[in-house]
């Protein structure tokens, strides 16, 4: 057997991995409240009205009259009791959905984060199996705990939202629904009582609830889901003609050890990617001042979480030792078919300024020779 035998192979068991795989619905808001179990209870009403086995495996209902009373006549899965400091605490069984086999099972609370000791540490994992294992799933997550969208939203709100689903995810998807309200109807349902108890309603209109941030959320919520249709319609056009759009070189981004600002810079070039369809590689050099033996645990450990943050978002990470940056960079771009460099904001820093400069010139025309864009991300 030859080398493109075996390839032909690989790509047919793939192909036959998806067809066996089950399909997947997420509805998107812009915040709690707009609607999103509401909506995929009353679906889940209307598959069961023409003859589809569907089943509930995980549903919140936030104590919201109006939709705890959908779950009557749908079957529900229980969850599994675990006891977890020293309390009794309840998840989806993930074991039980998919003994039962339902051909479809309402998931909620996408982004949620299982206790210590689950099958998965987050139930965006949960929903992948049962992806998996071909059944067909309908979940929900609000806009705020999109990864990309973690420093957007932080900027609106003033809130870093800590349950975040990668945008991996969301690539998954077979359809991506958004539910939307407008601001006077959202406050309105909040006023009345429809989203949470009399003694929170100020406390949510005096934070995430103002009117602004509603209106923000709402556009950032509209705009994900335009996009994520667009690039639905452009790849299923491309397999409807069977022709395949030329693709772009990977982007390259560049970061260190620091606590925070490799995020933003993972963040960026990943939704850059994402908007150029092509992959994306991480580089991490490891200067002479951060070998192991001086670089703090700290620091190892938010380099850790660094290369976690990549492989969620679909990258991949390149590391390499050298004592001058720039120079690895240009030495991965000859070997890789690089389409663009993506940095943070160079720091000139006196006294050495002049020689600083000189070496990013010299950066800048080595990536023009080789025709490799830049972007210095803000």
């Amino acid at each position: 057997m030859n080398k493109t035998d075996t390839h032909s192979a690989e790509y047919f068991l793939q192909l036959i991995k998806r067809q066996r795989r089950g399909k997947f619905k997420i509805y998107i808001g812009m915040i709690a409240g707009v609607g999103k179990s509401y909506r995929m209870l009353c679906d889940a009403h209307e598959m069961q009205q023409q003859g589809v086995d569907v089943q509930i495996g995980y549903i919140e209902t936030h104590g919201r009259p109006g939709t705890k009373a959908l779950i009557d006549g749908l079957t529900v899965i229980p969850r599994k009791q675990v006891y977890y400091k020293g309390k009794l605490v309840e998840e989806m069984d993930v074991d039980a959905i998919v003994a039962r086999h339902p051909e479809v099972v309402i998931v909620d609370e996408l982004a949620h984060s299982n206790i210590d000791g689950s099958r998965n540490a987050k139930r965006w994992q949960d929903v992948m199996n049962l992806l998996d294992a071909g059944i067909n799933v309908i979940s929900a997550v609000n806009i705020q705990h999109i990864e990309s969208l973690n420093e957007e939203v932080h900027h609106i709100v003033g809130i870093d939202v800590g349950e975040r689903i990668p945008d991996t995810v969301l690539r998954e998807a077979d359809e991506v629904v958004n539910i939307d309200l407008t601001a006077e109807e959202l406050l309105d349902r909040l006023k009345a009582g429809k989203i949470y108890r009399k003694e929170n309603i100020q406390q949510a209109l005096d934070h995430f609830f103002q009117t602004d941030h509603i209106l923000r959320l709402r556009e950032l919520a509209l705009k994900e889901v335009a996009f994520r249709v667009e690039k639905k319609v452009l790849s299923e056009s491309s397999a409807e003609t069977q022709q395949s759009p030329t693709k772009r070189g990977p982007l390259l981004a560049c970061i260190s050890s620091h606590p925070t600002s490799p995020r933003h810079i993972i963040r960026r070039v990943s939704r850059l990617a994402e908007q150029y369809d092509c992959s994306f590689l991480v580089l991490y050099v490891q200067t002479p001042h951060e070998n192991t033996d001086n670089i703090p645990l700290a620091d190892q450990r938010h380099l850790l979480d660094h290369f976690k943050l990549v492989a969620e978002l679909g990258g991949k990470v390149v590391e390499r030792t050298s004592p001058h940056v720039l120079e690895a960079i240009i030495d991965l771009c000859h070997e890789q078919p690089i389409s663009t460099v993506c940095l943070g904001q160079p720091a000139f820093r006196m006294p050495r300024i002049l020689w600083d400069i000189k070496k990013y010139r010299t950066f800048l025309d080595a990536l023009k020779q080789l025709n490799t864009d830049l972007i210095i991300l803000s």
